[in-house]
């Protein structure tokens, strides 16, 4: 499945890490994009720390705010113990990669998981295998920044970031 429009233009999707946002929050983002789909690639759904986030209330509260979940941890959640680019030569990966575009192609996607910054996460890969068949991959950082791995940050996005140099 290749992330090519009729017209031969690219499909855009978003991916976005829950963090440690309030549902407010992370709702007002989603609806900001317009993203009417999440599809969830955390392996284990759930939060202690951050109940909202798991699994159930989660979903729910999504369906409130008009947007649809979708799990996906299975295909393409991280924790893998081989490692998560040798998963990614998995029939397991490609089904789940297949299973995204799917619903990509039919509603305005962001993956999700629980990591803030998308090259902490094993979301850059799951980008770069959908980049790799044509879609344009959006990383959103918050309501009013993007991120793409071409860009190196040169501002700490929050105290301490270790990520800028």
């Amino acid at each position: 499945m290749k992330g090519e429009g009729t017209a031969g233009e690219r499909r855009v999707i978003f991916t976005l890490g829950t963090s440690t946002r309030g549902m407010h929050e992370f709702l007002d983002i989603l609806q900001a994009r317009g993203i009417t789909l999440v599809c969830d690639v955390r392996s284990f759904p759930a939060s202690s720390r951050h109940p909202h986030f798991s699994r159930q209330p989660f979903s729910q509260a999504l369906r409130k705010g008009g947007i649809e979940y979708k799990w996906l941890g299975d295909g393409l959640g991280g924790y893998r113990k081989a490692g998560y680019e040798a998963h990614m030569k998995t029939a397991d990966f490609e089904r789940g990669l297949e299973a995204l575009e799917g619903l990509a192609l039919r509603s305005r996607t962001a993956v999700v998981c629980a990591e803030a910054l998308p090259w902490r996460c094993h979301r850059r890969h799951i980008a770069q295998a959908l980049e790799e068949r044509g879609w344009n991959v959006v990383h959103i950082i918050d309501i009013s920044r993007d991120w793409t791995p071409a860009q190196r940050p040169t501002i700490p996005l929050f105290k301490g970031d270790p990520a800028v140099s």
